[in-house]
């Protein structure tokens, strides 16, 4: 059976499965009551407390994979969904998702549990980076690679990929985002110089880890505990936090250290505020070194659970100013991850305004999309012709469909020719016109596509020669091989351009998702506007997928060998 959770405001859903022949082999459980040494001062179990749970068990995960010592890199952001309260049993569970060279993306979800109703909730899941420590030789440990066994394995190990790639790329986007806009003056009333906190730790044995490092999930606890008082005041009153900005790791701290945090409002809200919080380590009369730095997002609820009105802030010169703006980015940032990417598929709005701050979480919902689809497994062969396979899939009210061809072009060759949308001109009759907008990046880009519409035109039937044409912005995700195995991926989805007018989805761009040398298969979930073109196949009534792969499978044969065909420079 799988366990499924109310759907919660972080990167994406997650399940865990616990029929014994599709447990993941490196999972690990911890089931903590919560003690009222572990509750904060409203009798809730303390976020800090938590976090030290969570990042233990999703260490021994790791290990448990590695056969070795790893160290906590990162850890995504975090929501916090829901509390829990003295007496009530915090479960928490961890897996890895999947292994690259040397380092694993694990996945946590925690679940609370009252033991006198039977009642569970889901209160957060995250995703932590763990690497595996270096050899007495200083060689980094290869990781061996992690098989999928179920449905929900197999798509988190896809997505897993490209949740690397937003990690990587999370500066960039903040410091694109300062560059070209200008935001608010800063004007409040409390001085942010009044909000400041610094507090210094001894890290004891206690604190350490078994490998005698300062232990992760000690040091967030602390930054939690700064943070908390920073943010206290401001208000005046317990704040609760109610989300953390991804934790990053920079540097190793031992028994004997001393760590110096400091804590800082950033920016206030109407009713968030955001607080700033690093962590340096030193010991004697060493250089301070810097540890980790993470930004925590606070509410003041009032007696019916309500958030109140905050203060405004007056940052201090210089540095205060740019935390300032960086904290009015952030929320932004924030904002397009819930909008886009938390949300079910099922609701993502056909179509989304497109800008560079949120290119990188258009692209990661735009390939998790195509991924999440081409994991499922109980596909219906509808009808096959000439080795061109139909097939479907309803879900939960929805219909999707995969066509399949066999080709005799290497995966390769197909992704260069096909991932170009503009050679789909000359053999896609739905694609009239094709033209280069814009490069979002070296894997994105940006398409208009004129085609004709099958809407009835007034007093008549649906009709694709009857001269109406439609213009669509579409956003091309491309991407190579993450590592053995791993299909090349075209995923298109239908953005809206100020310069464009707002376009629905595109009907019958199906998502291309070339596997190993050969074949091909395209998936799309069909949406009311999709549906007039593919009815008739779906019933049998005519054969235009077939038509439309021979006419790719000649194109694809005929251009094997031209070397002119290039997709868009990087």
């Amino acid at each position: 059976s799988v366990e499924r959770y109310p759907q919660g405001s972080s990167l994406t859903d997650f399940h865990f499965v616990d029929t014994e022949e599709e447990v993941n082999p490196t999972e690990v459980k911890m089931s903590q009551i919560v003690m009222p040494s572990h509750s904060n001062h409203r009798q809730e179990l303390s976020v800090g407390q938590l976090l030290k749970w969570m990042d233990s068990t999703a260490c021994l995960s790791a290990e448990k994979h590695a056969g070795c010592s790893c160290v906590t890199a990162s850890i995504d952001d975090i929501y916090f969904d829901q509390t829990i309260s003295v007496g009530q049993v915090v479960n928490i569970k961890a897996k890895v998702n999947r292994a690259f060279n040397t380092s694993m993306e694990v996945g946590i979800v925690v679940v609370c549990e009252d033991l006198f109703t039977d009642r569970r909730w889901r209160v957060c899941h995250a995703f932590a980076t763990f690497v595996t420590q270096r050899s007495a030789s200083g060689i980094k440990v290869q990781l061996s690679p992690l098989r999928p066994g179920s449905q929900q394995q197999q798509e988190e190990h896809s997505l897993a990929a490209e949740r690397r790639r937003m990690r990587r790329v999370h500066d960039d986007i903040i410091k694109d985002l300062l560059s070209d806009r200008t935001f608010q003056q800063a004007g409040g009333v409390v001085a942010a110089e009044k909000t400041r906190v610094e507090s210094v730790e001894l890290v004891l044995p206690p604190h350490a880890n078994h490998q005698v490092n300062t232990f992760g999930g000690q040091i967030m606890a602390w930054m939690v505990n700064v943070a908390t008082i920073a943010a206290s005041r401001l208000c005046h009153a317990h704040p609760s936090l109610r989300s953390i900005d991804m934790f990053t790791f920079r540097g190793p701290s031992q028994v004997g250290d001393r760590l110096l945090l400091r804590a800082i409002v950033n920016n206030a809200f109407r009713t968030s505020m955001e607080v700033g919080v690093q962590a340096e380590a030193y010991r004697g009369g060493g250089p301070n070194r810097h540890i980790n730095s993470a930004f925590m997002t606070f509410e003041v609820p009032d007696a019916h659970g309500n958030p109140r009105t905050l203060p405004r802030i007056r940052p201090e010169p210089l540095h205060g100013e740019r935390r300032f703006q960086e904290a009015i980015a952030r929320k932004k940032i924030r904002l397009d991850r819930k909008y886009i990417i938390s949300c079910k598929q099922a609701e993502v709005p056909l179509s989304v305004p497109w800008n560079p701050s949120n290119q990188v979480y258009l692209s990661y919902n735009n390939v998790s999309a195509l991924k999440m689809l081409a994991a499922r497994n109980n596909w219906q062969l509808n009808s096959k012709e000439d080795q061109v396979c139909l097939y479907t899939l309803e879900e939960q009210g929805s219909l999707s469909f995969r066509v399949e061809a066999e080709l005799d072009v290497s995966a390769q060759r197909a992704f260069r020719l096909l991932g170009d949308l503009r050679n789909r001109t000359h053999w896609d009759r739905h694609y009239l016109e094709c033209d280069l907008i814009r490069s979002a990046d070296k894997d994105d880009f940006l398409y208009r596509v004129v085609a004709p519409s099958v809407d009835p035109a007034p007093g008549g039937s649906a009709n694709q020669d009857a001269g109406v044409l439609q213009e669509f912005i579409l956003l091309a995700s491309r991407r190579r091989p993450c590592g053995p195995g791993d299909p090349y991926v075209v995923a298109l989805r239908s953005v809206s351009l100020p310069t464009h007018p707002t376009p629905p989805l595109l009907p019958l761009l199906p998502l291309p998702h070339p596997p190993p040398r050969g074949g091909i298969s395209y998936y799309n979930q069909a949406s009311p506007e999709v549906l007039p073109y593919i009815s008739t196949d779906i019933a049998g009534l005519s054969s235009s997928f077939y038509r439309s792969f021979c006419c790719c499978r000649q194109y694809l044969t005929q251009n094997f060998s031209n070397k002119e065909i290039f997709l868009p420079a990087n």
